[in-house]
């Protein structure tokens, strides 16, 4: 059986990749919560955080930081929900860390996610650039408005 993710990663798969590098790649997820949310996976097969090998937990944890800065900084959003799911809601078998971007009265309430669509491809390609360009920016760059 072969791993999405895996595919993803090594450039198999279609995906808005909005951070890549030798070690891991982020993308948006193709049901997201919000428009934005976005998936951060190791390129190695690595199905829960416990597996994850201790060389790559500081570079995980670091793309995680950054993606939720991009979040604000690219999106407009106030913050971000950070989570990983391990084995229970894992809805594929390899680790993959959640970036959602959030705002006050979004809507979302404990763990009963609601799911969106993107209008077409082009519209998630613009959520895809509006990351990528806050990520090449850094931390402290400025928000930009909100994308409706």
């Amino acid at each position: 059986m072969s791993c999405v993710f895996c595919a993803v990663g090594a450039g198999e798969e279609p995906a808005h990749v909005v951070l890549a590098d030798d070690a891991f790649v982020a993308f948006l997820d193709r049901r997201p919560v919000f428009k934005g949310h976005v998936l951060l996976v190791p390129r190695q097969h690595v199905v829960t955080l416990p597996d994850l090998p201790a060389a790559l937990r500081d570079g995980f944890l670091g793309a995680a930081q950054r993606l939720a800065s991009a979040a604000v900084a690219g999106l407009g959003a106030q913050g971000s929900f950070v989570a990983v799911n391990n084995t229970v809601s894992q809805s594929v078998a390899h680790l993959h860390l959640h970036v959602v971007p959030r705002t006050k009265g979004d809507g979302l309430r404990g763990f009963f996610w609601p799911r969106t669509t993107y209008a077409d491809d082009t519209e998630a390609g613009e959520y895809a650039a509006r990351l990528r360009s806050a990520l090449e920016a850094g931390p402290g760059s400025v928000p930009t408005a909100d994308l409706e």
